[in-house]
């Protein structure tokens, strides 16, 4: 019996099709956040979960014994919003680039962007730069795949 793909996995679904989600003058943000991401990282982008462009993959492990896979920088564009998928608690960890950002939301792991109007560019790459860094160092992370 063939065992169920995580929903956290990449997938073979082009690119395009995840960036045409975005519309308008989203979608050429979603081309800008595409090369910023590929150039941090370094990495091929490869669709995840249907919806998310991921850059690289690392495999994590928890203490628990809960594991999975990740990318290790993605981000989701969308008709409404852009989401930026960063390591947890990235806004206590930075107060001083989220306020040098610009217009955003922030969760716990997501940098909610309506539009990239108005957002300070090295701001956000430093997000990302540190984001990379912090995961690339993290106690989770077993193994990282290119």
């Amino acid at each position: 019996m063939a065992s169920k793909q995580p929903a956290m996995s990449p997938s073979a679904l082009p690119v395009t099709d995840v960036l045409d989600r975005a519309t308008g003058p989203r979608r050429a943000e979603a081309e800008e956040l595409l090369a910023l991401h590929a150039d941090v990282c370094g990495e091929q982008p490869v669709v995840w979960a249907g919806r998310i462009i991921g850059f690289g993959e690392y495999r994590y492990l928890y203490e628990s014994g809960h594991g999975g896979r990740a990318p290790l920088l993605a981000f989701a564009p969308g008709p409404t919003k852009h989401t930026v998928y960063l390591v947890n608690d990235f806004s206590e960890r930075w107060p001083e680039l989220m306020t040098s950002l610009g217009k955003h939301r922030a969760s716990k792991a997501c940098l909610y962007l309506t539009r990239l109007t108005g957002v300070d560019r090295d701001a956000l790459r430093t997000l990302l730069e540190r984001s990379l860094a912090e995961t690339l160092s993290s106690d989770a992370l077993t193994t990282r795949r290119r």
